[in-house]
Formats: structure tokens, sequence, C-alpha cells
């Protein structure tokens, strides 16, 4: 261990041995550091908008303390909420001579306190909080990190703050503490999913809840978690996707209906991928893929006006608009665009050595879909900066979607790719039992050639297709690159509250 961290390590441990000192002295008081309950009236951000001088409010506050100015017989502090930081005078003449000595002795920055008294400015100019009464809410064991603060050569420098992105991620409890602007995010988040919701409410689709626990993995292409059932003696899967099970109560008559999901993918981690992720998925009978375009074009729209006020937004580098129309663009056209090679009717050794011609690597068990998707992945999804409808995929890259209506061998299947990255995938379902048979089976020869990703043969979803289901239109929209977009963040562990981390 380098002497810098062994010195680190000793000052935490002195600092949380005199915490417990303290937390022993306040019992020995008779005070009890960790009361049940707390009144509070008034918030910090309220106390500042509703402020008028020459007028005070009793109050009744509490917060975390994240300053301290302690003095001989009156002291400041500052507490933070939910909504902000506000400070607090205390003085020994109000609240008590052995009151003011615990405070100043046996209180630490971090420590959660209630305060009641009434609101006036201070001779500096600050609305505060003049204290008649202060109560020990939860007394903190361990120092939080507070960033310090200097001024050099007339600039504000910042230093000692909780800035390291693994350990903010490791500890989103001081992440949320230490840098409240985090909180924004997931209010924004928070937000996002009440929109969507609210839109697809107003539409009279119905919200519902299907398995996480699967027999069968299916609704994607994706390599699935296992776990085992002790008491039914069978291996189960964490859900790649929810659409099979959405798409059996479109036949069993629900004409609209739509889920949030958790749902898991055993794949690598990076800046776009958590293992666990959020979507929403929704199904609406008697339509297709067109008009989902269009309710995709108004529910971004919708989105970004309610949470930011604007289209604008900038994601993964870009500023981009969200405001409709977008551009529409087939795949093969796409890749045509953007490398000049035309992959139509092509087979699969000939779109091999197009792969191989680009510099795409492909495995041996890729089939020709994942060819396509790889040279779309690498050449061309990076360059599609404006929202763009990537639409009219070839069969093989997608085995639930229903054959274009006058293209051979292209199905009618749309991507939203903003700033290069895919934002939701959308088909004109399959609802043809017989076709959707031959493409699982076609899928599960992949599977046979070593494809881990390609769909199992789902035997249940076939039955249900065969009692009928009407046309329908299906979208699946990731939550967590959506809010990448919407808040601006870089990375998808920064709209993930706890992200998935490598053990430490």
């Amino acid at each position: 261990m380098s002497e810098p961290l062994r010195t680190s390590l000793e000052e935490l441990n002195d600092q949380m041995r005199m915490r417990r000192e303290k937390l022993q002295k306040l019992r020995e008081q008779g005070i009890n550091p960790y009361p049940y309950s707390y009144e509070v009236t008034h918030h910090a951000q309220t106390i500042l908008d509703t402020f008028k001088d020459g007028e005070s409010t009793d109050v009744s506050v509490a917060g975390r303390i994240m300053s301290m100015r302690i003095m001989g017989k009156a002291s400041f502090f500052h507490i933070q909420d939910s909504t902000g930081k506000i400070q607090i005078y205390i003085r020994k003449d109000d609240v008590g001579e052995a009151t003011y000595e615990t405070f100043k002795h046996l209180y630490d920055i971090g420590d959660i306190v209630g305060i009641k008294g009434y609101t006036f400015r201070t001779k500096m100019g600050e609305i505060s909080v003049h204290t008649k009464e202060i109560t020990l809410l939860a007394k903190a064991l361990r120092p939080i990190p507070i960033a310090k603060e200097q001024e050099i050569n007339g600039q504000r420098v910042v230093y000692d703050a909780f800035s390291d992105k693994e350990q903010r991620y490791r500890q989103r409890y001081v992440d949320l503490i230490v840098n409240p602007e985090v909180r924004e995010v997931f209010r924004k988040r928070a937000k996002i999913i009440n929109t969507i919701r609210a839109f697809l409410d107003e539409k009279g689709y119905l919200e519902v809840e299907t398995p996480i626990l699967q027999p069968v993995y299916g609704g994607a292409t994706a390599r699935p978690f296992i776990t085992h059932h002790n008491a039914l003696g069978m291996d189960l899967y964490l859900r790649i996707a929810n659409e099979l099970y959405l798409k059996r109560l479109i036949v069993g008559g629900f004409e609209g209906v739509y889920e949030f999901a958790k749902d898991f993918r055993n794949e690598g981690l990076s800046r776009f991928h958590n293992p666990e992720f959020t979507q929403v998925e929704f199904y609406v009978a008697y339509k297709d893929y067109l008009w989902m375009m269009e309710q995709v074009e108004a529910l971004f729209e919708r989105i970004a006006l309610t949470v930011n006020g604007t289209t604008k937004t900038r994601f993964n580098g870009h500023d981009v608009d969200l405001k409709p129309p977008y551009r529409r663009l087939t795949i093969p056209e796409a890749i045509k665009e953007f490398t000049g090679k035309d992959i139509e009717g092509k087979s699969e050794t000939e779109l091999r050595t197009v792969a191989k011609e680009l510099g795409v690597h492909i495995e041996p068990s890729d089939g020709s879909g994942k060819i396509i998707d790889a040279i779309f992945s690498e050449c061309v999804e990076p360059n599609l900066i404006a929202p763009t409808f990537v639409i009219d995929y070839p069969i093989e890259m997608s085995p639930l979607t229903k054959k274009h209506r006058s293209k051979p061998g292209l199905v009618e299947r749309f991507e939203l790719i903003v700033a290069g990255k895919e934002l939701c995938n959308a088909y004109s379902e399959l609802n043809d039992p017989i076709d959707q048979r031959e493409r699982l089976e076609e899928q599960a020869r992949l599977r046979e050639r070593g494809d881990e990703e390609a769909m199992a043969i789902d035997e249940d979803f076939l039955r249900a297709l065969e009692y009928g289901m009407p046309p329908t239109a299906g979208i699946g929209i990731g939550i967590d690159r959506l809010t990448m977009l919407i808040t601006g963040q870089e990375s998808i562990r920064d709209v993930i509250l706890f992200p998935q981390m490598r053990p430490e």
C-alpha cells in the first residue's frame, strides 16, 4: 500500500473513531441520536422562494449539515434537504448553554438535524432560519467528502471533490449527497417515464406486467442469464424482452398494452450497455410500423418539451433536434450511402466478402442477418446524427417481423437512430403462425451453428398465434438511452442509480 493511501485510511479511521466517541457521549447525555420521526413544515427552496423582507415565518426544517462555522456564543451552518441548501443561525441565548455546547462539540458535518425557528435575512443578505430548537435526527458515523473551494488569481478553484466516476457509481448515496445536481438527472428520468405513461394512457392502452422468469426466452437476439427454480426442478431465464408475452395479450383481445420492464442481457459493459436495463414496450392492434413512426415522432417531441422545454438537446457529443419529421432511410440505402456497397439480393457468401472489404469482423457462425447488422453497426450507425428512421430491414435480421408488403426479401421494421445510437426498435408484427415457425426454426439452425444469441423456439407463443393475432404494431424504447439523450449524459451509468460494477 502506498504511503498517501495509508495516511488517508488512517485519517478516515481516526475520524470515524472520534464520531463513535461523540455518539457515546450523546447517549450518555440522554440524547437519542436516531429518533423515530420529525415534523417538517417547510423545505429549503420553498423558504428561499417565498421569503419577503420585513416578514418572518415560523418553520420546521430538516436536512444534512453540509458546512459549519462555529463561534463562541453563536454559529452558522448550512443544511441540505431534498430541494437544496439553507443557512441556519444558532445562538446560545436562544437554545440554552447545554444544547449549544452539545451542538458545538458533538455535532459534525454530515449529521442530519431538525430545526424549529423563524426566517430572517442576515446582515450579509442571506436568507436564513433562526434556531429556537435543534434536534439530532441521525448521527453520521462516516464523514462525507466535502469539496473545498479557494480563490486563486480571481478564479474559483474546487478541490477534493467527490468526482471519481467509479467511486460515484459504487457509492451513489454519497454522490447524491455531495453532488446534488445528479438528483436532477433522476428527477428527469422519472418525468420521462411519467410522460410516456401519460401518452399511452391517454390513448386507452393498458399497463400490464409479464414474467421476468421465463421458461423460454425470446423477443430479441441476445444471450440470457440462467437461473434455477428449486421447487420446480428446472432452469429459467431472466427475460431479454417482454415482446412475446405482450403479443399473447393482443391475441387474448386487448387492443393496446404496454409495460415498463426490467430486461437482462448477458453481454459486456460499455458506455451504452448495462446488462440490466429498462425499456418500455407497447403493442397496438390493427396498426402497422408506418403508424408507429408517427407515434414515436409525437412521443419524443412531447418528452423533450415536457422535460426540457425545448426539442433541442445534446447527446453522444452532438447537438440534435427532436422536432419532427425525422428522415426515413432503408437499411440497404443507408449501407450504400455510407459505404458505397450494394447489399440487396446478396447471398451470405457475398455478404462475407463485403464485410471483409469493409474491415468488419464477423464470426463463422454469423448468418446473413448478423453480417448485415455488423456492417450497419460499424459503418453506418455512427454517422446518423439527426433523428433517422432506418427502415425495411432484410428478412434475415428480423425473425419476428412481418414481410414487407411490396419489397421482397425485406420486412417492415424500423430503428430510430439519434447521434449514432439506436433508441428504439419497432415492427409490423409477424402474425402468420406458419411463417413464424419457419423463422424460428431458422434461428434454431443458427444456434446449432454456434450463434448463442439466436432465438429459441417458443411453442406456447406459436400456439397463441395459431388462435389468431390481428395486425399489430409493436415497439421497444430503451429508457436508459432515452434518458441519456434528454439529459445529455455521456454514459449509461450516469442515468442508472445503481449500475452494474465489477467487485471492489
